[in-house]
């Protein structure tokens, strides 16, 4: 299964709609799209993710203090892998709708993982009945490697949790039986850092 990605004209921003994994699929989630900004002044990426479907059957935590944590993909959240291009090693935040975050510095595929010193991201949500959206915005410029690459290359992705505890897990593309975010192949979206 593909995701659809398509890059704007405006060559600071760029959309894409998530799919879920054939595995794990949710009659409550109609769609999962993300929206890439990038602001040249300030070095910041703003990621802004919309669920369209039955939000009340969906498990979002409400907001609350952000603080780096541990563990969220065992929940609702909200991913992006960030890698200058070419590159083997790269970066991985994670967002909660609680305001809880994490950052990791992987040296390849799921090995040599450290956690960078950064600024917390400022982290958004809106909540309507048939729509939420989540907005990160992550300052880059404390990241040396995202803050110098002339490009960046994107995965996006999502894990939501249903009303019953059930996990879906969205992504551009999915490439093998079992969901892999930090899969290579699933950096599809190019994103210019000037």
């Amino acid at each position: 299964m593909d995701g659809r990605v398509c890059q704007k004209e405006l060559p600071m921003s760029a959309s894409a709609e998530l799919v879920p994994h054939a595995a794990t699929r949710s009659d409550a989630i109609r769609r999962v799209a993300v929206t890439l900004d990038r602001d040249s002044g300030s070095g910041a990426l703003r990621i802004r993710y919309r669920i369209d479907g039955e939000i009340a059957r969906l498990r979002l935590p409400e907001a609350a203090p952000p603080q780096r944590a541990a563990g969220l993909w065992q929940h609702s959240c909200f991913e992006i892998f960030l890698r200058a291009n070419g590159a083997d090693s790269y970066h991985e935040f994670n967002f909660a709708s609680s305001g809880a975050w994490a950052a990791f510095r992987f040296d390849g595929p799921r090995s040599g993982r450290s956690s960078p010193v950064m600024a917390a991201p400022h982290i958004e949500c809106e909540r309507e009945l048939a729509r939420f959206v989540m907005t990160a915005t992550v300052p880059l410029n404390d990241l040396p490697e995202c803050a110098s690459a002339a490009t960046l290359q994107a995965g996006l992705a999502a894990i939501i949790e249903d009303e019953r505890g059930m996990l879906t897990y969205w992504a551009l593309v999915h490439h093998s039986p079992q969901p892999d975010f930090h899969d290579p192949a699933t950096f599809r979206m190019s994103v210019p850092t000037r």
